[in-house]
């Protein structure tokens, strides 16, 4: 009989917990696939356990705990010690990856991370092995499930952002403190691996730029419809004028984009290249069995595939000025000339208007523009200029327009 693989566990909480389950269930289809019966050979928690021992008598790591500190010394340590590794945890990856990566190759053994973005989509596979040779233009989507579920709920109820938000957190969607899910946080992290992933070159968590979702208000959503859009929190990553960008924002998507349909916490990701056009993948993007799955299922890769390389293959300019459409909300003094005159500022700076809505009377007069595409900085600057207008009563609100609609 092959001798058992060993793992251990470093992280019990809801994840750790999940894949423990789930190991024990499934051990038996995993001996018929790979030829070895997976068990714990130790679980590290902040109460118990000693890592230096489990590391002694593990064959391979299961980082669960989160984090970046302990969690990046551990995983530093085991691959040095010859163990390969699998790892839930982005925020590791995104700060820490070109050293792990480095780590790994050294030692000549696996570093797995597929449950480290959406869930159980095999995204990183995808790319890593399907898409290995592929010059990949673009990587995007919707990558966390907690804003997702947000914004479809404002959109079904008209409720607000923290009504919503409470519910999410009384659902288990939302963790009692959301802020890197709904500041961009987490996605940034996200795209940070999938960027680096996909075009072979160092990105990490400083050089993404992201906003997130808390300062979306339910009129913005409410004449959206009537623009015939949708609101997410998307994450880009695409090649730009001989670079890269990498964004998280939230953003409005016409009815015909493929994203535009995806509701509550699901994830959805999609890969452009001219090979391929676009491929789409969908599922759940959260949830401690669905993590854990991801985790069993690189486990399993470990045992039965060749170990990715993570070779760096160039180094790319991060690109930060791009052009983007932009939806803007305006609270104006209801008087004659005022969509003129925000007209003029726009056009100062080489802003076109592609739509405009005009709602409202006395104090509740208000301009919705779906703008044309526009260098970011270009809008940035006639953003200031309206922003110091007599005429509005509050500051403007901006979100950006993706207006390519596949169909």
């Amino acid at each position: 009989m092959a001798e058992p693989l060993r793992i251990g566990l470093l992280g019990r909480g809801t994840v750790g917990g999940a894949f423990a389950d789930l190991l024990g269930s499934r051990a038996a289809a995993v001996e018929a696939a790979t030829g070895r019966r997976p068990e714990i050979a130790g679980v590290l928690t902040r109460e118990a356990g000693d890592f230096d021992e489990i590391l002694e008598r593990s064959d391979l790591i299961v980082e669960l705990i989160g984090g970046t500190e302990p969690a990046r010394d551990y995983v530093a340590r085991a691959l040095g010690a010859g163990r390969p590794v699998v790892t839930a945890n982005k925020q590791l990856l995104a700060q820490h990856g070109e050293q792990l990566f480095g780590l790994a190759r050294e030692a000549g053994v696996q570093l797995r991370f597929e449950a480290a973005v959406a869930g159980v989509i095999p995204i990183v596979r995808v790319i890593q092995e399907s898409f290995g040779v592929t010059e990949i233009a673009k990587v995007f989507g919707i990558v966390n499930g907690t804003t997702n579920f947000i914004l479809t709920e404002m959109a079904a109820s008209g409720a607000s952002y923290e009504e919503v938000l409470t519910r999410a957190q009384e659902l288990g969607y939302a963790e009692a403190d959301p802020t890197d899910d709904v500041n961009g946080a987490d996605a940034a992290a996200k795209m940070a691996i999938l960027a680096r992933l996909a075009f072979h070159t160092p990105v990490t968590l400083d050089e993404v730029s992201y906003e997130g979702i808390e300062r979306i208000e339910p009129d913005d959503i409410a004449y959206a419809r009537e623009l015939g859009l949708s609101l997410k929190l998307l994450g880009v990553a695409e090649r730009r004028e001989g670079g890269v960008s990498v964004r998280v924002f939230p953003c409005f998507l016409y009815g015909g984009h493929p994203l535009a349909p995806v509701a509550g916490p699901f994830n959805a990701v999609m890969v452009e290249a001219p090979e391929i056009t676009e491929v789409t993948m969908s599922g759940p993007g959260a949830g401690g069995v669905q993590t854990a799955s991801a985790v069993l299922g690189d486990v399993v890769s470990i045992l039965s595939g060749d170990a990715p390389v993570h070779e760096t293959r160039e180094r790319l300019l991060i690109v930060t000025d791009v052009a983007s459409s932009f939806y803007l909300h305006l609270a104006v003094a209801d008087r004659p000339g005022v969509l003129a005159r925000v007209a003029q500022v726009l056009g100062d700076e080489d802003v076109s208007v592609k739509s405009v809505v005009q709602q409202g009377t006395g104090e509740d007069a208000r301009l919705v523009m779906v703008l044309h595409e526009c260098l970011e900085s270009r809008f940035a600057a006639a953003l200031e200029a309206i922003d110091a207008l007599d005429v509005l009563r509050a500051p403007p609100r901006a979100i950006r327009v993706i207006e390519e609609e596949f169909v």
